[in-house]
C-alpha cells in the first residue's frame, strides 16, 4: 500500500504516465468529447453484463472522461455517477470525474483487469468516494492498452449499486470487450502514428 508524507493511506495509485497518456489521447483524438460509437459500445456492454452502468473511460493526468456512457435511465448523463459537465451552464452532459473517484485509475496504473464483486470486502477500495457518495458496490473493468505506446489509455468498465458475482465469465467478458474496443480505436484511420 502507498502512503503519503503524513502516513495516510493513498486510495488512488500514483500515475507517473498521466502526462504521456494525455498527450497520446490528444494525438488519437479520443477522450475529449462524447462519441456515439463509444456510447453504443457502453450500451452493449451494459446489456451483455446486465450492469446498470457501463463506461468507456479515458484518463489523463488530472481526471477521467466517459467518452462512452450507459446509465439506467438511458439519458447518458453521468451526474448520477458524480460526474460533472465539461462547461458550466452550457448544458453539457456530465462526463468528467475526479481522478481519485472510482476504480478505473487502479486498472490503468496496474494495466490489469480488476474484479470487485463487493467493494466493501476490500479496505483499500471500500474507502473510495464513489461508495459513500454514489453507492457503488461492485466494479468490473479492463484496461484499454495502446499497442503503439504500451500505455493504458483508459478502461471499459461496468458498475452496480449492489454486490455482483462477476466471476470468471465476467472477467473474460470485460477483457474481450477491452480488446474489441481497441480494435475500434485502431480502425479510426491514422491513429497509430
Amino acid at each position: 500500500m502507498t502512503y503519503d508524507a503524513t502516513g495516510r493511506l493513498l486510495l488512488t495509485p500514483v500515475d507517473r504516465e498521466g502526462p504521456e497518456r494525455a498527450y497520446r489521447l490528444r494525438a488519437l483524438d479520443v477522450g475529449l468529447r462524447p462519441e456515439p460509437v463509444f456510447d453504443l459500445f457502453a450500451d452493449r456492454l451494459a446489456e451483455v453484463t446486465g450492469a446498470p452502468y457501463a463506461m468507456v473511460n479515458f484518463i489523463d493526468e488530472n481526471r477521467q472522461f466517459f467518452a462512452g456512457l450507459h446509465t439506467p435511465d438511458g439519458n447518458q448523463r453521468g451526474d448520477d455517477l458524480g460526474a460533472v459537465a465539461a462547461g458550466a451552464g452550457d448544458g453539457a452532459t456530465a462526463r468528467y470525474m475526479a481522478r481519485d473517484h472510482g476504480y478505473c485509475p487502479h486498472v490503468v496504473v496496474r494495466r490489469k483487469a480488476l474484479v470487485l464483486e463487493d467493494v466493501c470486502d476490500y479496505p483499500r477500495f471500500a474507502g473510495n468516494p464513489v461508495v459513500d457518495e454514489i453507492g457503488i458496490r461492485s466494479y468490473l473493468g479492463a484496461p484499454l492498452l495502446d499497442d503503439w505506446t504500451g500505455l493504458a489509455l483508459g478502461t471499459v468498465c461496468v458498475v452496480d449499486t449492489a454486490p455482483r458475482p462477476w466471476g470468471r465469465a465476467g472477467l473474460a467478458t470485460i477483457k474481450a470487450s477491452a480488446g474489441e474496443l481497441m480494435e475500434v480505436v485502431r480502425g479510426r484511420g491514422g491513429l497509430l502514428v
